[in-house]
């Protein structure tokens, strides 16, 4: 039986657990059906069924997970094993969910994640308060008290707090709902990429207003899992497994009447197979989750990759990240619009190795006709770094639905600041990446009740700086970058932003890139800024070639006289409270980890392959014989004079090859050098 063989040997195929295959597997499921395993296999097939029909006779309510917020295994002797916990199980506590897993060392978790399921229960619980609030329902959310707006401004208009407040609703609704409860006028979320339904326990325990959560996974193995979950959680009233195919079954529920109110997509790797499927199956106005793993592909490594994935060519680019979220933007407004449909992002965040990005799906036929104006080409310099954006349409004069054509390019063939060639990228998403009075309010949510979540105090630095951001100013400038490129002393961080409000121009930072500066002022202005810091900081302009993009900048007078004295206004108010903004690494090997394997697990020498290819210079060796084995290519010639006389009595001059390390270099097969040196 299913269930019996997954209680027997639990396999997760998916990114979130991974499961060790070899002998020693194969020894514990030799020594579990050694046992009573038929008993054994009819008491689960009968708690089986009790979980999922609670009227049964038989039923027993799942034991409560444990309090203490740590790993417990089976095999702890201060405590004895639970109901339904098999030898060598561990449980894994987040928030309020504790999960079943097969064994402590034959499971990967990884707790860096943590911080995108809290993120994704703070917004769906003000999704839905936003929604049931419609219906005439009432959120209660555990510890949250009177509700106080976290404004970042020095000050705040009373009058427009009071207007906001009126709009949002005077009257309170008088009838409530809870977490933990089913709501029968509430919110139908779907998890289509469960794995062990961490997530989807989390949400039946910590979001309230919901009517039922759909956690769903190919692997039968993952669904029995699953299953037992919400036992353990005692949420199998909210929560109902699923093993389908995500695309099938979103294509199943794209009906009016079926479709979901919220769905999460959160995939090894790029979402682009499920994104038609998804947003044909969300409700109107319903809210998409989305999870971007493949930062490799959208931030620029591999362009013919990232167009056919998401129809849109990435660059390798300082702002890549900002632009990996306004690709994801793109193509799922691009496939929207096959639907009549369109989005309304309400929060787009790259942290950690991912993007993850929140967008409400709307039906109008005469909103689609915007989407071409929403997105633009980006022009890039090769050398300095500089970009434009050129829209894909433009509205036609006098007439309101109708666009034409925009002309372009922006720039010539050459950057008119360095003369280096343009790259070409894009389309991307060309409107604001985040809804600022939405993501207020999950601000001020999440600072009134901190013991909420467990990275709460980053939730903050980040909503914060998000709210910071420059809403019609998209990509962004790096300060080091811009002083790489003509090779001077890289000025302070509010120094630069002072020198651009002094010009009359807007700035803000980016929560994407710790020093970033987006700002209105065109690519003029900002080398203008640095040939003024130049003059203060001169750099010795003999040394450079009169082809670099340095010499061409630096050849240029300053039209403008910048000012670099620190205005008050040019610290942010994030960066005044010292939050919590970019956190350090937490651990060793804290990013991505490797695909599932089909059957579960993951391969057994992938740290061996990280020693392998990467840190090489972190754990140095002076045993030549630990050293790799290749042969040095670097080589330069050396003219010599030779004791050798020649016929006519002159001496020779000969050429010597030598390697970078000083040995000599031999002549190989096929005219190629190579060298005794095996560095």
């Amino acid at each position: 039986m299913l269930v019996q063989t997954a209680r027997l040997l639990p396999l997760i195929g998916s990114h979130h657990l991974y499961r060790s295959s070899g002998c020693a597997a194969r020894r514990r499921l030799r020594s579990i059906l050694s046992g009573a395993a038929a008993d054994r296999g009819l008491r689960s097939m009968e708690s089986h069924r009790a979980a999922q029909d609670p009227q049964l006779p038989g039923a027993k309510p799942a034991p409560p997970p444990p309090e203490k917020s740590e790993n417990v295994t089976a095999t702890d002797s201060e405590k004895p094993p639970q109901t339904g916990l098999l030898p060598g199980e561990t449980v894994v506590r987040e928030g309020k969910a504790s999960i079943l897993f097969p064994s402590a060392n034959e499971v990967f978790y990884n707790p860096v994640q943590e911080f995108n399921r809290d993120l994704t229960c703070a917004v769906i619980t003000e999704f839905a308060r936003d929604q049931l609030a419609q219906r005439g329902l009432k959120v209660l959310v555990p510890g949250e008290t009177e509700r106080v707006v976290v404004s970042l401004a020095e000050e705040k208009n009373e009058a427009d707090a009071q207007t906001e407040e009126k709009k949002n609703g005077g009257e309170e609704p008088a009838v409530t709902t809870t977490v933990g409860e089913k709501c029968e006028n509430g919110l139908r979320v779907l998890e289509a990429l469960a794995a062990s339904g961490l997530r989807s326990v989390r949400f039946a325990l910590e979001v309230p207003g919901l009517q039922s959560i759909t956690a769903n996974d190919f692997s039968t193995q993952a669904a029995a899992l699953i299953s037992r979950n919400a036992q353990y959680n005692e949420v199998s009233h909210l929560l109902q497994v699923s093993c389908r195919d995500a695309s099938m079954l979103m294509y199943e529920m794209r009906g009016k009447k079926n479709r979901y109110d919220v769905i999460d997509l959160d995939p090894y790797g790029s979402p682009a197979p499920f994104l038609d499927a998804a947003v044909q199956a969300i409700s109107e106005g319903g809210l998409l989750c989305i999870t971007c793993t493949d930062m490799a592909v959208m931030a620029g490594n591999s362009g013919e990759t990232c167009y056919s994935k998401y129809g849109s060519v990435s660059i390798k680019a300082r702002y890549c990240h900002e632009m990996a979220l306004r690709i994801i933007l793109h193509s799922l407004d691009q496939r929207a619009a096959v639907y009549q449909r369109y989005i309304q992002p309400l929060l787009s965040v790259s942290v950690d190795f991912y993007i993850r990005v929140f967008v409400r799906v709307f039906t109008g036929q005469a909103v689609v006709k915007n989407s071409a104006s929403k997105q633009a080409l980006v022009y890039n310099c090769v050398g300095c770094g500089s970009f434009h954006l050129q829209r894909m349409a433009s509205p036609a004069p006098g007439v309101s639905m109708k666009y034409s054509a925009a002309t372009g390019p922006p720039v010539g063939p050459e950057c008119e600041h360095c003369g280096q060639r343009h790259q070409l990228g894009g389309p991307i998403w060309a409107e604001p990446l985040h809804d600022t009075a939405f993501v207020q309010r999950v601000l001020s949510a999440v600072s009134g009740n901190p013991s909420r979540f467990g990275t709460s105090k980053r939730i903050e630095g980040v909503l914060s700086m998000v709210t910071e951001e420059l809403e019609d100013a998209p990509l962004y400038y790096t300060v080091d970058n811009l002083s790489s490129t003509i090779h001077c002393n890289t000025p302070q961080l509010l120094q630069f932003r002072s020198a651009l409000l002094h010009a009359g121009h807007r700035v803000s930072l980016s929560h994407a890139c710790k020093n970033a500066i987006k700002t209105d002022a065109p690519p003029s202005v900002i080398w203008d800024i640095m040939r003024c810091w130049e003059k203060a900081n001169p750099v010795k302009r003999e040394k450079l070639s009169e082809t670099s993009p340095a010499f061409k900048i630096l050849s240029t007078e300053p039209s403008l006289q910048a000012c670099f004295t620190v205005r008050e206004d040019a610290n942010p108010q994030s960066r005044k409270r010292h939050l919590t903004r970019f956190q350090e690494n937490p651990q060793a090997f804290w990013g991505p980890k490797a695909r599932a394997k089909a059957g579960g697990g993951i391969s057994g020498d992938l740290q061996d392959r990280r020693k392998q290819f990467q840190n090489k210079r972190k754990n140095q060796t002076t045993d030549s014989s630990e050293l790799k084995k290749f042969p040095c290519k670097r080589f330069k010639k050396v003219s010599s004079l030779t004791r050798r006389k020649q016929r006519d009595g002159t001496l020779s001059v000969s050429n010597r090859i030598y390697c970078k390390h000083g040995r000599p270099a031999g002549g190989g097969g096929g005219g190629t050098l190579t060298s005794a040196c095996w560095w």
